[in-house]
Formats: C-alpha cells, sequence, structure tokens
C-alpha cells in the first residue's frame, strides 16, 4: 500500500506534467478511461456486489441505494466520463482585460488549481466522474471514498489508471487512499502545500470533522435541506406535480425536497389532495399543528413534527411540512433552517417570485420547477463533481471550470515602475 505522502508527491510531478498536455492528449485520455471502465465493467460491478454484500445494517436505505451499481449506473457512469471527454476544454483561455497607458497588456489566463483531494462517502460513481473532471481541468486527484465502498473505488481507480496508462499520460493524476483509518483523512485535511484544496461531499458528521480538522482551503458539498415553498398566488396543480417530484423522483439525493412551505391561504386548497398523492407514494408527512388540521380532516395521515424536523436531510421518503403566513416568513424559514443548497417557489405572481429568487440564498433558486433541477447535467454544465455549498470561488454544481482558476498574464516592451 504506497503512502499517502508517496501518493501526494507523485500526484504533483503528474499534476504539472497533466498542465503541460494539451487539450487533445486530455480529450483522449478521457476516451480511454471511458474505453477502460467498459472494459474493466465485470471487475467493476463484482466489487460493487461485494461491498454490498458486506455493507451493515445501519447503513440505511437512502446510502445503499448511493452505494449500488447496477449494469445500468455503470452505463450512466461511463457515459458521463465521455461527455466529460466532449466538454470545451477550459485550461489556457485567455481574455484581454486591455491595455494600460504605458502600454502594458494585461490578460487573465485560465489554469488548473493544482492537487485536489475529494472526500466522499458511499458513491462509488464519484470516483470516476471526478477523475474526469480533474483531468479535463488539468488538476490531478488523490480521491479517498467511504470504507463501504472501498471495494467499488478501488476496481473503479484500476481502471481509470488503466486509461490513462494507455493513453500516454501518467496514472498517478489520479489515485486513491485505500487505507481505510481515518487519520488518513486527517492527513490530507492538514496537508498544506501538497494539497491545494479539499472538496468533502457527504453528510453532517463528515462535515463537522472537515470543518475541525481542515487545514487546506475547502469547498463545501455539504447537506441539501431543500425547500419548496408553495406561494398565496400558486397554480395548484403546478404545486402538487413540483411539490411530488422534489421529494419522490429520487428521495436518496441531496437536490431532493425536504420541506414543504405552503402559505396560509392555499393551505385548505393544497394540502389534502397533495397529501394523499404525497402518502399514496410512501411518504411520511411530518407536519405542524396548522398542517396537520388540514390533513386530519382530509383523513391523510401525519405526525407532529419537532424542532429537529426542520433541519434534518432525511434522504428518503419523509417531508416536514409548515403552514407559513406570507412569502416574508417562508424566506425567513428558509434563512434559518436551509443549508443554501436548492429552494423553490411555486406562484403565479411575478413579484413575488422575483422578490424569492433575489433574497433568498442558495446555491440554485427555483421559480415553478423542482429542486431535482439543481444538478451540473440538467443545469447545462454536463458532469459534475458535486454541488457546492460553499459561496467563495464556486457556489452550485461544479464542473471542469469550477475546477480552475486565473492568473494575470502581463505582456510589455520593457516598462518598469518608478525610479531606481
Amino acid at each position: 500500500m504506497a503512502t499517502l505522502d508517496g501518493l501526494l508527491s507523485d500526484a504533483r510531478t503528474a499534476q504539472r506534467s497533466l498542465a503541460r498536455s494539451t487539450a487533445s492528449e486530455r480529450t483522449a485520455a478521457i476516451e480511454s478511461v471511458a474505453r477502460s471502465l467498459d472494459a474493466h465493467r465485470d471487475a467493476i460491478l463484482a466489487a460493487n456486489a461485494e461491498d454490498l454484500r458486506l455493507a451493515p445494517e445501519s447503513l440505511g436505505a437512502a446510502m445503499r441505494d448511493r452505494l449500488a451499481l447496477t449494469p445500468s449506473r455503470l452505463d450512466g457512469v461511463i457515459a458521463a466520463v465521455r461527455e466529460v471527454a466532449a466538454m470545451p476544454d477550459p485550461l489556457d483561455e485567455e481574455r484581454s482585460l486591455g491595455t494600460r497607458p504605458n502600454g502594458l497588456q494585461i490578460a487573465r489566463r485560465r489554469i488548473p488549481l493544482g492537487v485536489i483531494a475529494v472526500i466522499y462517502e458511499a458513491r462509488p460513481n464519484v470516483t470516476a466522474e471526478s477523475a474526469a473532471l480533474t483531468l479535463r481541468s488539468g488538476n490531478a486527484v488523490v480521491l479517498r471514498g467511504g470504507s463501504e465502498a472501498l471495494r467499488s473505488n478501488a476496481a473503479l481507480a484500476t481502471a481509470v489508471r488503466a486509461g490513462l496508462s494507455a493513453s500516454g499520460l501518467d496514472p498517478n493524476a489520479v489515485s486513491l487512499v485505500t487505507d481505510p483509518d481515518r487519520a488518513r483523512v486527517t492527513e490530507l485535511l492538514q496537508a498544506t502545500g501538497r494539497v491545494d484544496l479539499a472538496i468533502p461531499r457527504g453528510g453532517p458528521a463528515l462535515m463537522a470533522f472537515v470543518d475541525a480538522n481542515a487545514r487546506v482551503p475547502v469547498i463545501r458539498h455539504g447537506a441539501g435541506v431543500c425547500h419548496v415553498y408553495v406561494d398565496r398566488a400558486a397554480e395548484l396543480p403546478m404545486a402538487e406535480a413540483i411539490t411530488v417530484n422534489a421529494k419522490v423522483q429520487r428521495p436518496g439525493v441531496c437536490n431532493a425536497a425536504e420541506t414543504l412551505l405552503v402559505h396560509r391561504a392555499v393551505a385548505d386548497a393544497l394540502l389534502p389532495s397533495l397529501g394523499r398523492r404525497l402518502h399514496a407514494a410512501g411518504v411520511e408527512l411530518r407536519a405542524d399543528e396548522a398542517a396537520r388540521e388540514v390533513l386530519r380532516r382530509a383523513d391523510v395521515p401525519s405526525v407532529a413534527a419537532t424542532p429537529e424536523d426542520w433541519d434534518t436531510e432525511y434522504l428518503g421518503l419523509v417531508l416536514a411540512v409548515r403552514v407559513v403566513d406570507d412569502l416574508d416568513a417562508a424566506m425567513a424559514h428558509i434563512a434559518r433552517h436551509g443549508t443554501e443548497h436548492s429552494a423553490a417557489i411555486v406562484t403565479a405572481d411575478a413579484e413575488a417570485g422575483e422578490r424569492f429568487l433575489r433574497e433568498v440564498t442558495a446555491s440554485c433558486v427555483l421559480l415553478n420547477a423542482s429542486t431535482r433541477f439543481n444538478d451540473g447535467g440538467e443545469l447545462g454544465l454536463g458532469a459534475e463533481i458535486g454541488i457546492s455549498t460553499s459561496r467563495m470561488h464556486a457556489f452550485g454544481p461544479m464542473s471542469a471550470r469550477e475546477l480552475t482558476t486565473e492568473k494575470f498574464v502581463v505582456r510589455g516592451s520593457g516598462q518598469v515602475r518608478g525610479s531606481v
């Protein structure tokens, strides 16, 4: 087993080489990775089956769903890698800032961030997709997945590195920490000067651990306590369809709705029908007293919400429901309990909708659309390394371009500043 120091040293060397490669060479390498993933299909699926077999019961249904790599999901991973290969290359893009009075020509050129550590739980698809995106953007990546996906991640990383080797690029541009000891995570987070950015993807426990231990720059990809607010001017069939989609379509992902806020003026008209649809889909409703009273009259089961429910990312078929007095109350609730991930308003009132879009702070705010659209592919960015809930550098889905920065490029003809 390679030491972490060795992995980081090799990653730095590989990143410098990768940054010198051409866009066509990086494209060819990513295409080679996709072919290698397909060629290693049987080994990847077998490793995932073993991870699922050994997964503890405490893992929970949502995490087991994230862990599972079915043949169709693996096809999706390979397609995502090919999509990254087809992306416009973000590197060496240069934009002019003009010419100064002294004749200096000023520009900014897009460059890689360097060595990126990605720390994540359960989802093995992150291994391949993170590798592809970091290759596209000229970065090296050191991956540290959860112990529950150790075999899946190892099989995927083996395939990725084989694809890189076949392309002629340094396979150490992608490496996997296979030591399950959490001390290795601490070492990654404290590898100042060797890790340029850490991207954690996971729940509150992982984020708290990162907050307590990180010394390198971090972009959080944290929990999604996502909200749907149904305004008094909402078209109720639309509100019903959006809410059901946001909660039920794939409840175990970070952009699924966890809390429904309903304007008091439409609660009686909306909640009985919506409640029946959600109940039929297996959703447990945890409601405040006003919502419970409406649901009770409609014979829709619910349980009393606790204070903790408003702050919980369920990742399952549970929805917190609250009746609010107005738009201000809805936005105040989101500001207090949201995680700045996704928030949607359903309304035919253009002024209310624009105010919500302007005043609610989240990585994606939506008017008359499901929170499930906060996704790199759905927003036209292509594959993503995750959805940032940090406002610094990147906010929302992070694709290849968000894994770069800019440096100033100054072209002169002998200019000096001041007198010597």
